[in-house]
């Protein structure tokens, strides 16, 4: 955050002061929409929530070291008072950018947003200074909360974009204009507001490379035919990156290391390196590639950042975060978020992080899959049951249960049990796991399977 004074956030944002007794008073940190994130020189979004209004929490935010509140009605503490306050921060996000330079990069895709932006974060910091999304910060707040953050020596701006809809992408771009543009895959995440079907998650996904200037860059997935559809829309460079053998920023001679970690042979047109990365499960080299492919559109060598993937690290929650219990068993919480390309990947990283070891999958419903939840959910339990998993625990009613039907059916073996509710789920597994045991617990995040997990761990 550059120091802004109140008085020139307000005309910045159309706010009026209120209780303001210094209006040359200076922001000087980052906002944020928690009070208890509030750090000592930023602002405090009060904004309205399903189940809280922050605005019952500005005078917290004050004594925590906020110097005013950006809030829709008077507070009793010094605030900017506007009409709508998600509107304010993204003026406030675009302004600021407006008297810096970073190179901003979006990216956008169904499943491994958050892991590609963690990886490329962690390549691009070690040759500049890098400011990137928090958690899976991605909405029209979270956007430009990341912006604010943001000050005269970045040099990268890694910014991951959610699209919930139509329309989201093209509103988030016009906050945070792109030069580079990153899609990872199309896949079934949030179809039922999106339209029928992948095409139309396409659709929406592909206004981020709609968005990118002539002399930017769009990374574009060359193993995902949705994604190479997306190549027509965009006046930018295409530097194309997977498997394929035409991409221009590829993996060879894929083999799983150990405990089920991806290494390869990084291909870029800068010349050949070994990745082997710390993160596990296969699908975890097409969230690497992508994250190469906007190092190499940046300039970076293949050593550099071959490097840089060799030692990132997860540093998101609840996605296949791993740990090991004084007896054995391991618990892998990837209950962040599900849709069926994640379940599928998350159940073989889990398979294949097993070996010969006795796997349980703790699986709650996958939220936003309009007619075909059910059927997804059944696909999902016969896939529980081709793996081999032991044991199967299915939580909640409804499509979960087709899921434990389907794998029930399956006759593979695999032990089914259904509960009612996450704390069902602990009770069942609790009673079941053995020393040894690998657990994956992983659902969408409304379900609270995280809860779930961080009781299995102990």
């Amino acid at each position: 955050m550059i120091p802004m004074t109140l008085d020139t956030i307000a005309q910045v944002v159309g706010a009026s002061l209120d209780d303001v007794r210094d209006p040359r008073a200076l922001v000087t940190a980052p906002s944020a929409v928690d009070s208890r994130e509030v750090v000592p020189g930023g602002l405090f979004a009060a904004t309205v929530g399903a189940r809280v209004d922050g605005h019952d929490y500005a005078a917290g935010a004050i004594a925590g070291g906020a110097v005013a509140v950006l809030a829709a009605r008077p507070v009793g503490v010094p605030a900017l008072v506007v009409e709508d306050v998600q509107l304010a921060i993204g003026l406030l996000a675009r302004h600021l950018l407006e008297h810096i330079s970073p190179t901003v990069i979006g990216l956008t895709g169904s499943v491994g947003k958050t892991t590609t932006k963690d990886l490329l974060a962690q390549v691009l910091e070690r040759h500049a200074a890098t400011v990137a999304t928090d958690r899976s910060f991605n909405n029209e707040l979270g956007l430009p909360l990341t912006v604010l953050r943001a000050d005269a020596t970045t040099r990268y701006l890694v910014l991951e974009m959610g699209a919930g809809r139509k329309g989201d992408l093209t509103y988030l771009t016009g906050l945070a204009p792109p030069q580079v543009g990153l899609v990872l895959n199309v896949g079934t995440a949030h179809v039922e507001r999106m339209g029928v079907g992948p095409a139309d998650v396409a659709q929406a996904k592909g206004e981020l490379v709609e968005a990118l200037p002539a002399d930017g860059f769009a990374l574009l997935n060359a193993d995902d035919p949705y994604v190479r559809g997306m190549a027509g829309r965009t006046r930018a460079q295409i530097l194309w990156y997977g498997e394929s053998a035409e991409a221009q920023v590829r993996a060879e001679n894929v083999r799983m290391a150990d405990r089920a970690r991806p290494a390869f042979e990084l291909v870029t047109p800068s010349g050949h390196a070994q990745v082997e990365l710390g993160l596990i499960g296969e699908h975890q080299v097409s969230n690497a590639l992508a994250a190469a492919a906007v190092a190499t559109a940046l300039g970076l060598g293949v050593t550099e950042i071959a490097d840089g993937l060799h030692s990132a690290r997860r540093r998101s929650a609840g996605r296949l975060e791993i740990v090991e219990r004084p007896d054995g068993i391991t618990i892998v919480d990837d209950a962040y978020n599900a849709n069926p390309e994640s379940m599928r990947a998350g159940l073989r990283a889990v398979k294949a992080l097993a070996g010969a070891r006795r796997t349980v999958a703790v699986l709650g419903a996958m939220g936003q899959q309009a007619d075909a939840s059910r059927a997804r959910h059944a696909e999902v339990g016969r896939l529980v049951a081709d793996l081999r998993f032991d044991v199967l625990i299915a939580v909640g009613a409804g499509d979960p249960l087709a899921m434990a039907e389907a794998a029930q059916s399956s006759n593979q073996g695999v032990a089914v049990h259904t509960a009612e509710d996450v704390a069902g789920a602990i009770r069942v597994a609790a009673a079941l796991l053995e020393p040894g045991d690998v657990v994956l617990v992983k659902a969408s995040s409304e379900i609270g399977l995280s809860v779930c997990a961080r009781a299995l761990a102990r």
